[in-house]
């Protein structure tokens, strides 16, 4: 046993670490929105005020001077967004390939299934044509028995022709 009591053997239980969980979800809904609206005119406006105010509060007329000329202080403002928005920027492009991704593949399974679907229904168009051209339609039968109709018509037209002409009546 060591001098605490414990066993060495036995990893010690953490203690005074901070656990800090984030929720991916809700970082990346909230990246998304900074991310859109730091890709807008008025971001661009407002950050263009800031800036001039900020110049002329420092070398105008009222010249505090709280970041005299190079402007550091700007200058490191400046950075610190830079290094916060492009890592923003870029979990939410993330996020939206994520999305584009899905919905691929959502899209690529309803074309497979709608192809099937059309080759299904190709194969059974062509079975109905199939069985339609083996059966006989309306006008191919009328035709055939107005000429059945004609042929016994002649036929009788002949037969009684004939008669007329044996039976010396």
């Amino acid at each position: 046993m060591s001098p605490a009591g414990r066993h060495l053997d036995t990893p010690s239980p953490r203690r005074g670490r901070f656990n800090f969980n984030l929720d991916s979800d809700v970082v990346g809904v909230y990246s998304e929105r900074i991310a859109r609206f730091l890709g807008t005119g008025r971001y661009l406006l407002i950050q263009t005020v800031i800036v001039v105010v900020w110049i002329l509060l420092n070398i105008g007329i009222f010249a505090f001077e709280w970041d005299p000329y190079p402007f550091i202080l700007l200058n490191l403002a400046f950075s610190t967004q830079a290094a916060y928005a492009a890592p923003l920027i870029l979990l939410a492009q993330n996020r939206q390939e994520n999305r584009d991704r899905v919905s691929l593949e959502e899209d690529r399974a309803r074309a497979a299934q709608t192809k099937d679907d059309t080759e299904f229904l190709a194969r059974e168009l062509a079975a109905v044509r199939l069985a339609v051209g083996d059966t006989v339609t309306r006008d191919y039968l009328r035709r055939e028995l107005d000429d059945l109709v004609d042929e016994l018509v002649d036929r009788i037209v002949a037969k009684t022709a004939e008669a007329e002409e044996t039976d010396p009546t």
